[in-house]
């Protein structure tokens, strides 16, 4: 979405661990402390993969480095009857940003046979701290392709479909495809190039006793 920015494609090779209370697959955490009925309560922490260099993009000539960072906070979840309903709220605990993120999705699995469809649909709410750190611009950066821009918190949107099946080589095999649409707190910055993003996840998994 960044101008003259290209697609990025991060490997992620995870070892991972899970029991009743937790879930730890890489950088992603997950704690339950908490279980009554069909809802939960959870600590998390997790990657942010957001930021830039200089030398990504010509628009970030003469701005200073934005850092990818850390977020932890909290999160509800419920489930019942195939369908998930999520609540968390998450901040930068390496002070990069020092915003945070309060996000709400609902979802439901369907299956086929041993194929499982999955569709959601995600609302997410971004200070204006955050908006800032990744999408404005200060005064002393500006050059002849951007100007001087303060962001503004943003409520963005996402729908996207998921596709698992247990079916390959003894593990789980996931492919996740989700669009976004960003609010003009976002898109009026001028390292800004598109409203919207398509991000497109595959994941194969494999648990050992």
């Amino acid at each position: 979405m960044y101008k003259g920015y290209d697609y990025r494609i991060i490997p992620l090779p995870i070892i991972g661990y899970r029991n009743e209370k937790w879930s730890v697959l890489g950088p992603f955490i997950k704690y339950d402390a908490l279980n009554v009925s069909d809802i939960t309560l959870s600590i998390q922490a997790a990657p942010r993969f957001q930021g830039f260099n200089k030398s990504d993009s010509y628009i970030f000539e003469n701005m200073e480095k934005r850092k990818v960072s850390i977020d932890t906070g909290i999160g509800l979840s419920y489930e019942k009857q195939n369908w998930k309903i999520n609540l968390s709220n998450m901040f930068d605990v390496l002070g990069n940003s020092n915003g945070y993120e309060a996000k709400a999705n609902i979802s439901r699995v369907f299956n086929y046979g041993s194929l499982f469809f999955e569709p959601k649909l995600s609302i997410s709410y971004l200070n204006d701290t955050h908006v800032d750190y990744y999408y404005g611009v200060k005064p002393n950066e500006i050059n002849a392709f951007i100007w001087t821009y303060q962001g503004q918190s943003a409520i963005n949107a996402t729908i996207g479909l998921s596709l698992s099946t247990p079916v390959f080589f003894d593990g789980f095999t996931s492919l996740s495809l989700e669009y976004a649409k960003f609010d003009s707190g976002i898109t009026q910055s001028p390292l800004v190039e598109n409203d919207n993003n398509l991000n497109v996840r595959f994941l194969f998994s494999k648990f050992f006793e």
